[in-house]
């Protein structure tokens, strides 16, 4: 007798690659995971133990200064904002004035109070780094003949940084267990600015991008990078600076991380305040705008920068350029609703827009100042938004020519500029790449090609005056600029910023 079963086939979820075959979209990366997979590679080794901290505050939601309107109820604006608890940027410089100046002994002494714990910090993590670099170069009785800690590597280019490591097998040795080990780089094995942008050759092990096939490494910039060549610099210290009398600027003390109310319309029409990152501000403040002057925002919208040189009202006349109408209609909108007198002044010829490439604007010798806030990775943006970000995988090349166009608009800005005129580049990325490697190009181009020579401004001694509002960047990671880092008590930024004067 035959006697058939109801047999009920049941699908089985293999242990071994289950997840892959079940559940893909849990193991797909996204735009934002690109990033940041690229970020801990790379500014991990720039940055060394720092990154861990300007990771947590990038991945944060950061923090802004409200600029009030000078064409709205100003008065008003400002009284409900410190009556908010919100601190005038003014009276933070003022104060900081005076504790470098040591005329407050009080103010000094919290200074140096705050600077001695900076002081314990570093010198914790110095031993860390010191604990480091003995692992990864063993003394003699670890391993026979000692291996010695270079203080410096210096190198001309590619080619004799390779010869060095094929005459070094005790140090190849060292570095491939210091990296099976996974032990972090330490921060004083990068080539120190002063010798030169060669250094940055080493900001990207190669090892990293071995078996990722959608990776692409920051090292495939340095293409764009000829270092070897000479070119005449000067670097000198910025003589003043000058908070612009109507200006105010509110923010909240570090530590405070309350939100500023929404704006609201005033009697004209406008709105009360603009929030904006506060190291943006930075850049257009530091251009030192004055009355009677022509200037450029070369890559203008979203307009946040163009708007505070138009609230310093010093300015004679604005060219606000962008490549794309898009992003134009963007700025007009923005001036409409701060500026009350908008079509006026477009009329007056006091406010100008122009659509170009700024790769490719010709009025030559025709611009007092200038401020170059370049295309870049946005860092934080890439790292929290997934649409129009950088990483995307169709958008590996333009990524890859990020530093081409930054050079190629920073060159012809360099053109545009009267001789005796100044401009600022900026960035919002904490890429050495893009940051100091840009500038050194751009005026190793200009030079080549046109015979213009530039001085540096060193502004190291100016953003003193900032450092109860924003957390800098030790000078001696940078030669050509400054720069504000993601810090969670005071969570503004990255901003790099470089001022360069057309030489006469």
């Amino acid at each position: 007798m035959l006697i058939l079963r109801n047999i009920c086939w049941l699908q089985r979820r293999w242990k071994s690659g289950g997840k892959k075959r079940w559940n893909v979209l849990q193991n797909k990366k996204n735009n934002c995971d690109r990033a940041l997979e690229s970020f801990d590679d790379f500014y991990g080794s720039v940055y060394g133990g720092r990154w861990k901290n300007m990771r947590a505050a990038l991945l944060t939601r950061h923090k802004y200064i409200a600029m009030v309107n000078n064409f709205g109820d100003t008065e008003q604006t400002c009284s409900m904002l410190e009556t908010d608890g919100a601190i005038n940027m003014k009276s933070l410089i003022n104060l900081a004035q005076e504790r470098l100046q040591g005329t407050d002994p009080a103010l000094k002494g919290q200074g140096q109070n705050r600077y001695e714990i900076d002081d314990k910090l570093d010198a914790l993590l110095r031993k860390q780094q010191e604990r480091e670099v003995a692992s990864i170069y063993p003394s003699a009785g670890e391993g026979g003949a000692a291996v010695q800690m270079p203080q410096q590597l210096k190198y001309d280019n590619v080619e004799e940084k390779e010869e060095s490591q094929t005459e070094s097998p005790d140090f190849k040795q060292s570095l491939t267990k210091a990296l099976e080990e996974d032990v972090k780089l330490d921060e004083h094995r990068l080539v120190d600015p002063q010798f030169g942008t060669g250094g940055l050759y080493e900001y990207m092990p190669a090892h990293s991008i071995k078996g990722m096939e959608d990776w692409v490494a920051e090292s495939e910039h340095y293409k764009y990078y000829q270092t070897s060549a000479d070119f005449p610099l000067r670097i000198e210290p910025e003589t003043s600076f000058h908070f612009p009398e109507h200006l105010a600027l509110y923010t909240y003390e570090m530590g405070n991380c309350s939100d500023f109310k929404a704006p609201k319309k005033c009697l004209t029409g406008v709105s009360s305040h603009f929030l904006m990152d506060g190291a943006s501000t930075l850049p257009p403040l530091f251009l030192q705008v004055q009355p009677g002057e022509r200037v450029l925002d070369a890559c203008a919208s979203p307009g946040g920068k163009s708007l505070l040189l138009l609230q310093t009202l010093h300015l004679d006349q604005l060219v606000c350029n962008d490549i794309q109408e898009s992003r134009l209609n963007r700025l007009r909108r923005l001036m409409q609703e701060f500026l009350f007198d908008y079509k006026q002044r477009s009329a007056a010829r006091h406010l100008i827009f122009s659509q170009s490439d700024a790769r490719n604007l010709d009025e030559y010798e025709q611009y007092d100042k200038i401020l170059v806030d370049v295309p870049c990775t946005t860092d934080r943006h890439v790292v929290m938004e997934q649409d129009n970000n950088i990483f995307k995988p169709s958008r590996i090349k333009e990524r890859l020519r990020i530093p081409e166009l930054q050079a190629g608009i920073l060159t012809n800005c360099l053109r545009l500029l009267r001789p005796g005129g100044s401009l600022v580049y900026s960035t919002c990325s904490l890429s050495p790449i893009q940051n100091d490697g840009v500038v050194h190009m751009a005026l190793q181009k200009v030079f080549v090609e046109h015979g213009i020579t530039a001085t540096i401004k060193d502004l190291s001694r100016h953003t003193e005056l900032f450092s109860d509002v924003f957390k800098f960047e030790h000078p001696k990671g940078l030669k050509y600029g400054q720069m504000v880092i993601p810090y969670l008590p005071a969570n503004f930024g990255p901003m790099y910023f470089s001022k360069i004067t057309r030489n006469v």
